[in-house]
Parts: structure tokens; sequence; C-alpha cells
């Protein structure tokens, strides 16, 4: 894919938190502009819910709103930071500024106001490639931008090639998957970005270094993968603490998993009600309701088909 790198490209990176854009594309970015193209980050939040280093850094235990607004200022600085290092200046951002850990939300609740910010995005930086996390990332606020971004891509005119990178589970496979060369000038200027992201670093600085020292793999979007059923069963006494999302382009609904609309179907489940558009991208997601320290997806989200 390296090859298909040009003065003629245009990547749009889609960045849910400050340092997903060094991170996962901290490589791609500085291959695009040393052929000659042009790169733009979407920045969908501004890592502010991000209690447990602000508490260390800044000697502090409650966290309130004046400190959180803070605490996002910091990120959002060493963004900027980072992007310089890989080349960027601070015009090549658009930063949304969105809920940290709140995307799901976002899906549930303010979907046409999401996907008319997104395409305002698109509309205005006219993308040949977009760089954007998988659907089975782990971390909710990732798969949920998957889940935004396919919806705001879909029936737009020509459409851009989609690479999907994966911070947060085992790296991505599959025969189309490619992995970018990763030359030492490349690799130092990745990390010293990394090393802007100091917030990020006091507490989880041999973890974050394992992760920008990963290779960049990507996987070309591969929408065939969709299923007919839900790939989730879960067990009965769980139903109550259980919700289901789903999404396409008419739009997004919540039930409790009890009162759903699926029908059974062999051993498993699918949906009773299908979108108007066939063809359109849809996608579910199952998830517990009770409070929990772990941030990370369960079960997650599937795309299915129609």
């Amino acid at each position: 894919m390296l090859q298909s790198l040009s003065a003629r490209t245009r990547l749009l990176v889609v960045a849910p938190h400050p340092d997903d854009e060094t991170l996962a594309t901290g490589l791609l970015i500085q291959h695009v502009l040393a052929a000659g193209g042009a790169a733009h980050v979407l920045l969908l939040s501004d890592g502010d819910n991000n209690p447990w280093p602000q508490r260390w850094l800044e000697r502090r235990v409650l966290i309130r709103g004046a400190d959180r607004l803070r605490w996002a200022t910091r990120r959002r600085d060493e963004f900027r930071a980072a992007m310089g290092c890989l080349g960027l200046a601070d015009e090549a951002c658009t930063a949304l500024g969105w809920a940290d850990q709140g995307l799901t939300r976002r899906v549930q609740q303010q979907l046409p106001a999401s996907l008319a910010a997104l395409r305002a995005v698109l509309d205005t930086f006219e993308p040949t490639v977009v760089a954007m996390p998988a659907l089975q990332d782990r971390h909710p606020d990732h798969s949920a931008a998957h889940v935004l971004l396919r919806l705001a891509m879909h029936g737009r005119g020509a459409p851009p090639d989609v690479w999907l990178y994966q911070v947060h589970g085992p790296p991505l496979a599959g025969g189309d998957a490619f992995v970018l060369p990763a030359e030492d000038a490349m690799q130092s200027r990745k990390r010293a970005a990394l090393a802007c992201h100091a917030s990020q670093l006091a507490l989880s600085a041999g973890r974050m270094a394992r992760l920008a020292e990963r290779p960049e793999r990507y996987l070309p979007l591969q929408p065939a993968t969709a299923r007919s059923h839900l790939p989730w069963q879960p067990p009965r006494l769980s139903w109550p603490w259980l919700t289901l999302t789903v999404a396409d382009t008419a739009g997004a609904g919540a039930w409790p998993w009890s009162r759903a609309p699926w029908v059974r179907a062999g051993q498993g489940y699918a949906l009773a009600v299908l979108a108007s558009d066939a063809g359109d991208p849809r996608f579910a997601k199952l998830q517990a309701r009770l409070p929990s320290p772990w941030i990370f997806d369960h079960w997650g989200w599937c795309e299915l088909a129609h």
C-alpha cells in the first residue's frame, strides 16, 4: 500500500483521543507527507475523562468539572506538540471536543448531529484515504468512532479508501493486512511525538512505549464480513443489566436486552426489524449497564448484513 501514496493523497486520521494519532498513525502521517501528500487529523475528544494520571500529577483525589476542563486543555496542548513532531501544523487538525468515553452515547442519543459534524469535515478536507479505528477495537470510544465514521461516509459519491487500525486488542489479521516500513528517522520522530504526551506517560510509560514500537498494521475495510445473526448469547441471569444498541443511517435505538427487537434464530438471535435502505451499513452493540472500573468492551459492536 505504501506505493499508492503520492502527492494526490489526502489522508484523514480519525483519533478518538489525543495520543491515538501518534500510537496508531505516527509513521503513516510521515509517509504521506514524504510522498508530497496532505494529512489532517480529526480529534474526536480531548481525553479529559482520564482521572488517574490527573490525580497522580496534580496530587488531588476529587476531580471536579473545572479540573477536567484544565486536563482537557493540557491534553490538547500535548496533542498539538505531538502533531508538530510528526510534521503537521495546528491547522491540520479539527477537534470536535466530544465527551471522552462518551462516543457510544453519541451513537445512541445524538446520531444525526454527530454525523452532520463528521460529514462537514469530510466535505471540507475531501480525503482520499481515511485511517480510523477498527470495529473490534476494545476501547468503546474507538469502536463507536468506527460506527460513526462508517455511517457518515455512506452514500458520499466516490468513497475514500479506508484503512483500519487497532490500538486496544490483538494486531489486525487478514490476507489484506499490511505493515508500514519503520525507517529509523521516522521512528525517532514518532518517539518524540509520544514524549509530548507526558500526561499519559506518567503512569503508563512502558505500555505506551510498547504500543508506539509495534508495527503500524492496517487492514483495508472489508464490509463483506457483516453477519446476519447477533454474535452474542448472554446468560439469562445477565439480561436485566444488558442494553442492545442498533444504529444505521436511518437512526439509532437502544433497548434493555429483554425488550430489544430480537427473535430466536436457531441457537442464537437475529434482529426482528431491518433498516429501510438495503445496503446501508448497520451495527449492533451489546453492553452491560453495571458500573465498572474496567472501561473496555466485553461484547462490543458487530456489523450486521441485510
